[in-house]
């Protein structure tokens, strides 16, 4: 029998920017309540929420300092109860984001651990003595600096935080912790949520602590020593029982793992139904961009890039036909952690439909940023205090050291940071774009968007495309088919799908110019399209950046 999630299509609510209940200025789940009518419109099946459990915010969510309740800014237990029964009626599944790699400094165990050096706690966190006068090793955090931070209760010990310091990484080696998490997530399984988003669960594994990692510079600068923590062999190991047990428990429950950095083969493993793991995962290496333009004059973390598309076709198609008798990839072009599809890569509205048509009609299941539907960009900000990121001072003081202005650098962060993704909802044209009656929280409100009010009734809307779009992907052909990559151009991306008798041929340009692409001999209908496109005699002529789907009649 086929598994829900087989047909699932996700929809991300970042819950602090989708809908303000109570005039705070920060979405709550009341607010995601009043807005189920809009999310059955669209004809998505899953939401996935990110973290709305207690935290201090240091990370906007990811910092948990309480797994067992609603952080009060989301609202209450009860209204997480209802929140839930209400998209189930609604026909919605429930995904829930579970933090697993760390938790947040103010959690009791942490605190327990600091303060007590008996403490059971203190081994629930990686703690070791610095070297040399200096932290343990020279391992880099993915937020800036060391991943080591001096314990606060004046040993000469360290703990180590691969995120912010005030996110120390929990011990999975304990098989205490590996219990803890198993309760956690049980208990939420048993209030009835359909599935976990497993954040970086691809870290929990260290190598040895003693261990430097090899650099050619002098400067005694933290590195980011990925391969030391990610993707290690002990990951598989302690998930594995972790897994199995949830599956034991509740075998309808959709386990979605971020794995930012497994190449293909890593999915595959990750995936394997005999490996008890992951039903599917999220990679960031998805995503091929052209590094070519690129100013080396300073940092380019932050400078944008263009999408490199005879790269991105390759890997496209690699991770289609490796996991085509394993899983199902996900599909997804933005979320919470990167820039907006519609600012990162397309040029305009019609490539905005022309990208998702490409992406989600692939075999996989699609995995929508709220917003992405309207074509909502990224914000702009004119300073970098909403950042509050390091790394952003960092590259504005490399940008300006090279001669360009603060604006301009300020412009690159904007384009590239994922702080400028989680703009509020637009949900009309009201004050505060009807998100909230108070003051938006930091990220505040897009400039001169459209919204979904004003998109309703628009027939060519980026909205309308998008629920035309999640129709054709419900039905079997794009569910179920084979895929093809068929072999064109670099400026084209052409597939199809199979099944039985049933073909369906996707086909979207990404060039500047007319593009002609011969078609197999048969006779097509039209299903969707985005701007101009002509077929004669199974010669297709596609306008620039324009998208079709053809089905063989």
């Amino acid at each position: 029998m086929a598994n829900w999630y087989d047909r699932a299509i996700i929809y991300q609510i970042y819950p602090k920017s989708f809908q303000d209940s109570n005039g705070d200025g920060i979405g709550d789940l009341n607010g995601i309540r009043q807005r189920i009518p809009y999310l059955k419109s669209l004809g998505i099946n899953a939401v996935w929420l990110n973290p709305v459990f207690v935290s201090p915010q240091v990370d906007n969510g990811y910092d948990v300092s309480n797994y067992y309740a609603i952080d009060p800014s989301m609202g209450t237990m009860e209204d997480m109860e209802n929140l839930l029964s209400e998209l189930h009626d609604a026909g919605i599944r429930v995904i829930m984001d579970f933090v697993l790699n760390h938790t947040s400094y103010q959690h009791p165990w942490f605190q327990d651990a600091i303060h007590n050096k008996d403490s059971i706690y203190r081994d629930y966190y990686i703690f070791a003595k610095g070297k040399d006068g200096k932290e343990p090793n020279n391992w880099g955090s993915f937020f800036g600096g060391s991943v080591w931070e001096k314990d606060p209760a004046g040993t000469d010990e360290y703990y180590f935080h691969l995120f912010d310091k005030k996110m120390p990484d929990l011990n999975w080696k304990n098989p205490e912790v590996r219990h803890a998490m198993l309760d956690v997530a049980e208990f939420w399984l048993k209030k009835g949520i359909d599935g976990l988003r497993i954040d970086a669960f691809i870290h929990i594994g260290k190598a040895d602590l003693r261990q430097n990692y090899p650099t050619d510079s002098d400067d005694d600068q933290p590195i980011v020593a990925e391969p030391f923590f990610a993707n290690l062999s002990q990951v598989q190991k302690w998930l594995r029982p972790f897994c199995k047990q949830i599956k034991a428990d509740y075998p309808d429950t959709l386990l979605l793992g971020e794995a930012a950095s497994a190449n293909v083969n890593l999915a595959v493993d990750y995936t394997l139904p005999r490996n008890e793991l992951m039903d599917t995962v999220i990679t960031f290496r998805y995503f091929t961009e052209d590094l070519t333009k690129l100013d080396e004059s300073f940092s380019t973390r932050y400078q944008p890039r263009d999408l490199d598309i005879p790269a991105f076709k390759q890997n496209q198609v690699v991770w289609q036909q490796t996991l085509s008798n394993v899983s199902l990839p996900t599909l997804y072009w933005n979320n919470h952690d990167m820039s907006r599809v519609a600012t990162r890569f397309a040029k305009d509205e019609q490539q905005v439909k022309g990208l998702a048509m490409l992406m989600y009609l692939q075999r996989g299941i699609p995995v929508i940023y709220y917003g992405e539907e309207l074509g909502l960009k990224n914000l702009h900000f004119d300073t970098a205090e909403p950042f509050n990121d390091i790394t952003v001072d960092e590259f504005l003081a490399s940008a300006i050291k090279a001669g360009k202005t603060k604006e301009q650098a300020l412009e690159m962060v904007s384009k590239m940071h994922k702080l400028a993704a989680r703009n509020v909802m637009p949900w009309d044209d009201s004050d505060n774009s009807g998100f909230t009656t108070g003051e938006p929280w930091n990220v505040g409100v897009p400039a001169n968007a459209d919204n979904v009010a004003g998109e309703e009734n628009d027939n060519n809307s980026v909205l309308n495309f998008y629920r035309q779009l999640i129709d054709l992907k419900k039905t079997d052909l794009f569910t179920n088919g084979t895929y093809y990559l068929f072999d064109t151009n670099k400026y084209t991306y052409v597939y199809e799908r199979d099944l039985e008798d049933e073909v369906g041929i996707v086909a979207v340009s990404l060039s500047s110019k007319k593009e002609m692409i011969e078609l197999p001999i048969g006779n097509y209908d039209i299903k969707l399209k985005t701007g101009t496109c002509e077929l004669v005699n199974n010669q297709l002529t596609l306008a620039p950046g324009s998208g079709v789907v053809l089905i063989k009649k």
